[in-house]
């Protein structure tokens, strides 16, 4: 039997039946969900149904509702608890869902469907929302290739599941040279410099393995610290060398990885088929066909406000750059810093320049206290409360909460924090369930996912996080908001669904800035030894540090952003320069610091070849000048209510950017909110920079 009763992935009715969830129901799933879905779109493409939003746009969504909630969930596990079962299963079923999902984007019956509810009488009685869904289905019908020509289409089918099939591999790459790596250090002196928190879990990493000594691996709370605070330059060059070559043909000779998990092919492959699409759909380019959703208006526009960035940063980036070399050279002995030394002579500067260190700063930041004090800013600024709930998860340290206003159920998410084996890298935020009014006339309430890697506790502490995190945390809960606060109630354009890829940003990043006021961190910090709040001496010197190299880590940015659009713009796959030579050439044109000849990052820019990304990465900038400005005008309500929690302004906020979701286009949301158009000057001033 298979049944809801016998087959959690087919129970949509409630929360995911994580604990009941084995690798061996996914077959059987989408065996069923896929017959549903097709039979739905066949129903709704026939021509003898009427072309109403009943008939098409309704009957759709509810036939293929169970197999995209049911795939969501497969692909969460996949990416948070993978094992070699759960693998294969998704591995097997990945085509068959790819290329149902190819085969509704070409399905020419289906989009003339669409184009007479377009044109038809019903039209003009749609919402709002509703007209934003449809036009956002037609130009998904047209990318999705359904006004090519018959004997094109096949082709077109069989790109789309090529380039989900190596997008895996890339990702399960980058997964396994992730995991494979470890270094065990048996002599203690070698760890000279590290906190003690760093090395208590090295030490409990070891000994989970049976193993003395202290174990280090390339999860970023593992290894991140050596680079930053090891003593030992061997052990520093020893972990770099083996992350910037992960999942290249230099994987095995540093990072014990092995010789078929080098991206570098797949790389290419993933360009030529993206090329070989954009031109299919008359694009001259795979930047272009990005760039139809998004806000940008083309590719020349977005290496101009890269570029224009570039101009800008660059004075600030050589002063870092001349100002660290000559600080290594007459502080650390090091005439000629290499790039396992940056990290390290950075907070060694950071250290003698502002008087405090990161390892100190992050006592003060225990997990739950941090969680209290998140939750205290959307609790201010939105009007909710959020408290914990029991549900079943994928992995004992998850948790569960739900978002009440006035007593009434609003939103509920899922927390995963902390890095292990078999969880990729990275944080995210993702839908576990979209809003929307059920066609009985009950309400669905949101349910998210939110997803980071952070250091689990050690023994009996509770995990503390660097500050980075702490944004890191406030970031994806940002994207959780987005998500949960939205009042649409039709699924397409809830949330952030509809939204434009570059404007996605904007509620992520505005929440970080709350990780940088005083009338915030004085209520979510606690020193986990004493309980003491975060003294305000520190703050100060950690708020004169923000900006520290800020125009080094601005240009960082825009060479992966520079990187990622050219690769889709102009840049030839099978031409005469190889990815990273490109890679190499805009580093040296754009940034001051040199690229290592034996860095292959490239092959673990999981941004852009296997996370939805290509020819986007950009959108984190054009995103940051929307959020600064934004944040900007709770900067100004501060001068009158005395507080950036400033409840007012939130709620003008919440109703309308994250309220209004992918429902109107996001320079409309921003004006409705700002009352004018963006501008870069707050961008620039929160980065330490001048606006001229």
């Amino acid at each position: 039997m298979n049944t809801p009763q016998t087959n959690p992935l087919l129970d949509i009715q409630g929360l995911p039946r994580f604990a009941e969830i084995r690798p061996e129901h996914v077959t059987p799933a989408v065996d069923v969900l896929l017959a549903q879905a097709r039979a739905a779109v066949d129903k709704a493409a026939d021509p003898s149904t009427p072309p109403t939003w009943a008939n098409i746009l309704d009957a759709v969504e509810d036939g293929t509702e169970g197999l995209g909630r049911a795939w969501e969930i497969v692909g969460h596990l996949n990416a948070v608890a993978d094992t070699p079962a759960l693998r294969a299963a998704y591995g097997d079923n990945l085509p068959r869902v790819t290329e149902f999902s190819a085969s509704v984007g070409q399905n020419l019956a289906l989009f003339e469907k669409y184009k007479a509810i377009a044109a038809g009488q019903e039209f003009a009685d749609l919402s709002p929302a509703r007209k934003k869904i449809l036009d956002n289905e037609m130009r998904g019908f047209r990318l999705g290739g359904a006004e090519l020509p018959e004997d094109q289409k096949p082709r077109f089918a069989d790109i789309q599941e090529a380039q989900a099939d190596l997008a895996k591999r890339f990702s399960d790459h980058v997964l396994d040279a992730t995991n494979k790596f470890s270094l065990v250090v048996t002599d203690e002196q070698d760890l000279a410099g590290l906190p003690d928190d760093d090395k208590a879990a090295a030490r409990a990493a070891a000994q989970r393995d049976g193993l003395d000594g202290w174990k280090f691996t390339l999860h970023f709370p593992s290894y991140f610290p050596v680079l930053q605070y090891a003593d030992n330059r061997a052990l520093r060059e020893t972990l770099y060398r083996a992350n910037v070559t992960r999942a290249s043909e230099l994987g095995p000779q540093f990072g014990n990885g092995e010789a078929d998990w080098d991206n570098t092919e797949i790389v290419v492959e993933q360009l030529a088929l993206r090329r070989e699409e954009a031109h299919m759909l008359g694009f001259k380019n795979y930047a272009e066909v990005s760039l139809e959703p998004k806000m940008a208006e083309s590719p020349a526009q977005v290496l101009e406000f890269l570029e224009d960035l570039a101009r800008r940063a660059r004075p600030y980036a050589e002063q870092d750059w001349a100002e660290l070399q000559a600080f290594a050279a007459e502080s650390l002995g090091i005439e000629k810093l290499q790039p396992w030394d940056t990290t390290y002579a950075s907070e060694k500067l950071r250290q003698q320049r502002y008087d405090f260190s990161e390892s100190e700063v992050r006592q003060y930041f225990p997990l739950p206290k941090v969680l209290d004090g998140l939750f205290r800013v959307a609790g201010t600024l939105f009007g909710v409360t959020i408290r914990p709930q029991d549900a079943e998860t994928w992995h004992p340290d998850v948790r569960f909460f739900r978002i009440e206003r006035d007593g009434e159920l609003v939103a509920q998410f899922y927390i995963d924090l902390f890095a292990r084996e078999g969880k990729r890298g990275g944080a995210w935020m993702d839908s576990a369930r979209t809003r929307k009014r059920l066609r009985n006339g009950t309400l669905q309430t949101p349910v998210a996912y939110l997803v980071c890697n952070f250091p689990a506790p050690v023994g009996d502490k509770p995990a503390l996080l660097p500050h980075d995190d702490v944004i890191t945390l406030f970031h994806e809960f940002g994207h959780g908001l987005h998500h949960m606060l939205t009042q649409v109630e039709d699924a397409g354009v809830a949330g952030i669904n509809g939204v434009e890829w570059d404007a996605v940003e904007l509620p992520s990043q505005f929440m970080e800035n709350f990780c940088w006021e005083w009338d915030v961190l004085e209520h979510m910090t606690a020193h986990v030894e004493t309980g003491a709040p975060l003294p305000r001496a520190l703050f100060d010197k950690m708020l004169a540090a923000r900006n520290f190299q800020s125009g080094l880590m601005m240009l960082r940015q825009l060479v992966f952003s520079d990187f990622d659009m050219h690769l889709h713009y102009d840049f030839d796959p099978h031409g005469n320069e190889s990815v990273l030579s490109l890679s190499q050439r805009i580093n040296d044109r754009l940034h001051v610091t040199p690229q290592a000849d034996f860095s292959r990052w490239p092959n673990t820019f999981s941004h852009i070849f296997a996370g939805g990304y290509a020819a986007g990465y950009y959108s984190y900038k054009w995103a940051e000048v929307l959020s600064a400005d934004v944040y900007a005008a709770f900067e100004e309500a501060a001068k009158v209510s005395g507080s950036v929690l400033d409840t007012a302004t939130g709620a003008r906020y919440r109703d309308e950017i994250l309220a209004v979701g992918g429902s109107r286009e996001a320079m409309a949301s921003f004006i409705a909110f700002r009352g004018r158009a963006p501008e870069v000057d707050a961008l620039l001033r929160h980065s330490g920079m001048s606006a001229s």
